[in-house]
């Protein structure tokens, strides 16, 4: 299991998607709020574009897309949040980049800190991680929508960097700017994909034994459960043996 994946992959491993649908509609919708402040209409605001399609990918209902545009454009009663990244170690030695969105910084600093501190890890210097990871757009599409040949076949056409396909999802890259392009190629084809959204991937993964793992994947559970955290991302790998140890 590589750990350059964002939420959606995490639960994949939990097998809690069902029990996590209103926490992913709420992480959904701040995006949406926090990129309708550059406008309403998602053919001039690119951000905007690709907050809605990530969401539509989750099912998100149209009218929660809708109150959340109408919120974050001033249309609304909105909420003040605030875009926050940390960065820092977790166990291991495993680099992490926690995205957060929050109407209280103080109480976000804390709980973060506080929960890389229970686990083993610890906080680091803004860019202390980030130059380990490249800022990408990333379309992912579960392993039944196509074969690997005709997935990456259409994502190159598409205009995608690189496609990785596996036993359960097939995952396509592509540059930051060319990631409504390719969805929107890809859609055409294949229909809606699971996620769609910007991500940061590692150049470069750790490999990560059992009892690191475990404590690894306890601090990913925390900030899972964390209202602030909209997205993580690591750069670990923890081998099938591992996992299959863990999930005994």
């Amino acid at each position: 299991m590589a750990g350059h994946s964002k939420f959606k992959n995490i639960m994949h491993r939990k097998g809690a998607q069902d029990a996590k649908r209103a926490k992913i509609f709420a992480r959904h919708a701040k995006e949406i709020m926090i990129a309708a402040r550059a406008g309403a209409d998602p053919d001039m605001n690119a951000r905007l574009r690709t907050a809605i399609a990530a969401a539509k990918a989750q099912n998100m209902p149209n009218d929660n897309i809708d109150r959340a545009v109408k919120k974050g454009s001033g249309d609304g009663e909105a909420d003040t949040y605030e875009e926050i990244r940390y960065e820092g170690y977790g166990p291991g030695g495993v680099a992490m980049i926690v995205d957060v969105l929050t109407d209280n910084r103080n109480r976000a600093a804390s709980d973060i800190r506080s929960a890389f501190s229970k686990f083993g890890g610890n906080l680091g210097e803004t860019n202390s991680v980030a130059f380990m990871f490249a800022r990408v757009g990333q379309v992912q599409y579960p392993a039944g929508a196509a074969s690997a040949d005709d997935m990456f076949e259409a994502a190159l056409v598409a205009g995608a960097s690189d496609v990785e396909s596996g036993d359960d999802l097939h995952e396509i890259v592509c540059e930051p700017d060319d990631l409504n392009a390719v969805r929107e190629a890809l859609e055409a084809r294949f229909g809606n994909p699971e996620t769609a959204a910007l991500a940061w991937k590692p150049q470069n993964t750790v490999e990560v034994d059992e009892g690191k793992a475990t404590s690894l994947f306890r601090l990913l559970d925390a900030l899972d459960d964390n209202d602030d955290v909209q997205n993580v991302s690591a750069n670990f790998d923890v081998s099938d043996e591992v996992m299959a140890k863990l999930g005994d």
